[in-house]
């Protein structure tokens, strides 16, 4: 049998193969469930499609000029497809992207010779600091530069519907009836839901969105809420704005999950099915088991796996860093059991721009030892009343300025299924408070090491 040769690597790109899963959803999901195994693309993941796919037409476009620098705002996968690209090409690549990225995902692009910016997670898009504003700024500052911007390039949705939705409906004689994706750009949904519609009509397509995102509420309403903003820890998927290429007409229904139930299943898919996939395919397939009464026996389901698990070594793979989440399953207290056996009150927050005085004094008025400070209602810092009364004794006059210019960083979140013995490791005398989420009755509550005390003693 003679063996086709590539001309480069990026002949290798798509046709990838669909699996399907026999375990995970066994006694759950009557349906077959098939996974979509984008990991064998040349960048393990699905985002070398829509990658080449900026690029070609960019150069057609005349955007992307011979010797240039392509320049974007990545959470590493789509940095890596563009890196490869470039590397073929003759491109050089600047790319930023959040501290919350695995740093796998960052030496991986550097390796293959791009720059690398890291930029804070816990910032409004807008913010000067973020990595969509600083990718923009380079690209003026960058003499012969070109911006992919993945959230807005059609491309990326584009990518989609002539490669992923042909291929799926191939594979499946046309026997699909639901499309899971995890959402971020919205390119892989869009794109390849679009598609499959097109072809067939009664296809469902189920969008997979995290807690701390804007899209579930945003389809269900028609507003953007930015109180459903939350520093949250999954990679891949989720927004705090939203994107052109997250067509939300193709898109049937959006189903939130948690950090933790993400966290878990991702290593469960190594595990149970043999699959080497991301945090993103654990975050699809969870939220895949708790659509179960949507799928019928008969039917047909295809998941996208979109990326590879050696990009989360140090994370979901990692005891260790599962542990000091809360991600590990414990016998004994939970969050949940203290804020219940304590009885707290909802949250309390300040907003960045009132003056620290007005902070000071109802901190003192309602004997709190600290407080999260939020913009917009979107969790941005926090006080203590240490770092409060250093700041006003060394200068007197920050009492008359802002929060936002003496605030700490936010307290961490953990869901409420998080162990006390793991909350008690997280409270230190640099972090005296963590912040509870319990995402099924939207309240949040701040827990500190006296009630961990007070739950123990």
């Amino acid at each position: 049998m003679t063996k086709k040769i590539c001309d480069t690597i990026l002949e290798t790109i798509g046709q990838t193969p669909l699996v399907r899963l026999h375990r995970i959803h066994r006694g759950v999901v009557a349906a077959d469930v098939l996974a979509k195994i984008e990991t064998v693309n040349p960048g393990n993941s699905i985002k070398d499609r829509m990658a080449v796919k900026m690029i070609e037409d960019a150069e057609r476009a005349g955007l992307l000029k011979p010797g240039g620098t392509i320049i974007e705002g990545t959470s590493g996968n789509t940095g890596m497809g563009l890196a490869i690209a470039a590397v073929v090409k003759g491109y050089s690549c600047i790319f930023t992207t959040t501290d919350k990225q695995s740093k796998e995902k960052v030496d991986a692009l550097r390796a293959f010779g791009a720059e690398v910016i890291v930029c804070p997670t816990d910032v409004d898009p807008e913010d000067p600091r973020s990595y969509y504003s600083v990718s923009s700024r380079l690209e003026r500052d960058t003499p012969n530069s070109w911006k992919a911007n993945q959230y807005d390039n059609p491309s990326n949705a584009v990518a989609h519907y002539e490669q992923t939705g042909p291929e799926i409906w191939d594979q499946t004689g046309g026997a699909i009836d639901h499309l899971v994706v995890g959402v971020g750009t919205g390119g892989t949904i869009s794109g390849t839901g679009r598609f499959l519609k097109e072809r067939k009509p009664s296809v469902k397509v189920w969008g997979i969105d995290t807690y701390g995102s804007v899209f579930k509420k945003y389809k269900e309403t028609g507003v953007f809420d930015k109180n459903e903003i939350y520093p949250y820890i999954t990679e891949g998927i989720g927004e705090d704005f939203l994107p052109k290429n997250v067509d939300f007409s193709v898109i049937d229904h959006f189903e939130k999950v948690t950090d933790r139930d993400a966290a878990i299943m991702t290593s469960r898919i190594a595990r149970e099915e043999g699959i080497f996939a991301g945090n993103s395919a654990g975050s699809a397939m969870a939220g895949l088991l708790q659509l179960a009464d949507r799928f019928k026996a008969g039917e047909t389901v295809v998941v996208i796996f979109h990326d590879h698990g050696t990009r989360y070594l140090g994370k979901m793979y990692n005891p260790e860093w599962m542990r000091a989440k809360g991600f590990v399953d414990k016998s004994g207290l939970t969050a949940r059991d203290l804020v219940s056996h304590m009885q707290k009150a909802p949250l309390v927050t300040i907003d960045r721009q009132a003056p620290v005085s007005q902070a000071a004094q109802l901190m003192m008025a309602n004997d709190y030892s600290q407080m999260p400070v939020t913009a917009d209602g979107r969790l941005v810092g926090s006080l203590t009343e240490t770092h409060l009364y250093e700041e006003i004794v060394k200068h007197p006059e920050a009492a008359k300025g802002p929060i936002e210019a003496i605030m700490a960083p936010a307290f961490p979140f953990v869901d409420v299924t998080t162990s006390v013995d793991a909350l008690a490791g997280m409270l230190t005398a640099e972090n005296p408070a963590v912040l509870v989420r319990d995402f099924k009755s939207d309240q949040t509550y701040i827990i500190t090491r006296w009630d961990v005390i007070g739950a123990l003693s």
